[in-house]
């Protein structure tokens, strides 16, 4: 009878309770700011420091973050966003045939969705447990967000920087301006950064940064950003064309964009010197 109980309590009471409490979690986050994540946790214990590590954020509606910047995440970031479920299976076969036909590593393709998934609801760490709660938590926010919400959670979410949570603590950070004043050359360095945002400054970019800063500034990235601000279905035509036009692929997990930095200003070129 003992055993009965337990056996009912871990594959039935249990798993029940946890998809019950996802879903309300995640139902509750479709409005409430996200301010507080695992990930920000983790940064404070490795910090040393719960009390003075905390990181800084500072929460903005999308509507607040300037176009340019969201065009230039979803170009470097994740182009098909708008038009996958989550997961992206044509950059996964993309990435799978690659390895299996050239021997090129196999990077990291996840979606804006599933970063944003394993932001919200990890801390983060390399494991496949994190992955497989990862695909269940994006299955989740895809289907009760939407992607206007999930794009303005990422935007607040992300690491941008040491000690820095989402676009407008960066941009003020880094910039001096709120996220919805940056000019695309500025939100393209931003956007370059949230591969590597320990490492990366988007103040002092690289020589690889700069060359994919003016690869993403083609037409695809202003025409994506209107459309995750609510621009009509009769433009998706146009979107999709402008998005094929694109800056290629993403930029993956085993990419090193450091290499040699300068100090950016207002005419920091997007070529290579």
């Amino acid at each position: 009878m003992v055993r009965k109980k337990i056996l009912s309590l871990l594959l039935v009471k249990a798993p029940v309770a946890f998809v019950a409490l996802s879903v309300a979690l995640v139902v509750l986050l479709r409005w409430v700011p996200v301010r507080y994540t695992p990930v920000m946790l983790k940064r404070q214990v490795q910090s040393g420091s719960i009390r003075d590590g905390r990181p800084r954020q500072e929460w903005v509606p999308l509507e607040e973050v300037s176009p340019s910047l969201v065009g230039a995440v979803l170009a470097s970031e994740d182009q098909r966003f708008m038009h996958h479920h989550g997961f992206d299976f044509e950059e996964i076969r993309r990435v799978l045939a690659a390895h299996h036909e050239a021997g090129t590593p196999v990077r990291g393709c996840s979606t804006i969705s599933q970063q944003t998934a394993k932001n919200v609801f990890t801390f983060g760490t390399p494991t496949m447990l994190r992955k497989v709660l990862e695909a269940w938590w994006t299955v989740l926010i895809e289907t009760f967000w939407g992607k206007r919400r999930i794009m303005e959670v990422y935007l607040n979410v992300a690491e941008t920087g040491p000690g820095l949570f989402g676009v407008q603590a960066a941009s003020l950070h880094y910039f001096g301006v709120p996220a919805g004043r940056l000019d695309f050359k500025r939100s393209a360095a931003i956007a370059l950064s949230l591969p590597d945002p320990l490492n990366l400054r988007p103040d002092c970019p690289g020589i690889r940064v700069r060359a994919r800063m003016k690869a993403i500034s083609g037409n695809c990235a202003v025409p994506l950003a209107l459309q995750v601000h609510g621009v009509h279905e009769s433009d998706a035509g146009m979107i999709l064309a402008a998005g094929s036009q694109g800056a290629g692929r993403r930029v993956g997990e085993h990419e090193d964009l450091r290499t040699t930095s300068v100090p950016f200003q207002d005419d920091t070129p997007f070529d290579l010197p």
